[in-house]
């Protein structure tokens, strides 16, 4: 399972629709509409949670996966010591939030986030890429 930051997971590109999804991996295990009006999908095999924004004519721009086949640039991150993933990564500007017993690792260049619980990567989010004009970069062009 390739992340390919700034666009997207394997064959999920930023911009699908619910129906290009489920031509590749079927109906989700479980569906349901967060607080702000968006459809998250969730994958439980895979380990992925899509979130399609509502005020985007719910297309595909937030993906979380906890998956450990995953990998950023050729590397399995999940299950790995945070600061040495980060230390291979050529994204150099991190910012770091603390809860409790986990912290997030902020990359905003590549909306990039690794979610590390005693220091070991748990869960990578990476969200589509906001150009200039305060517009999605959609990678899916339908």
């Amino acid at each position: 399972m390739k992340i390919i930051p700034k666009n997207g997971i394997d064959q999920l590109l930023f911009g699908m629709k619910q129906s290009h999804v489920e031509t590749i991996y079927g109906k989700p295990n479980k569906q349901f509409k967060d607080e702000d009006g968006n459809i998250i999908y969730l994958y439980n095999n895979e380990k992925l949670r899509l979130t399609f924004y509502e005020d985007e004519a719910f297309r595909l721009g937030y993906i979380i996966t906890s998956n450990k086949e995953a990998t950023l640039l050729n590397n399995l991150v999940i299950g790995k010591n945070v600061e040495e993933v980060k230390n291979e990564l050529p994204f150099k500007s991190w910012e770091q939030e603390d809860f409790d017993s986990t912290e997030n690792h902020f990359n905003e260049s590549n909306w990039l986030i690794l979610q590390a619980e005693y220091g070991v990567i748990i869960r990578v989010e990476i969200g589509a890429i906001i150009k200039d004009n305060d517009e999605f970069d959609w990678k899916f062009k339908a």
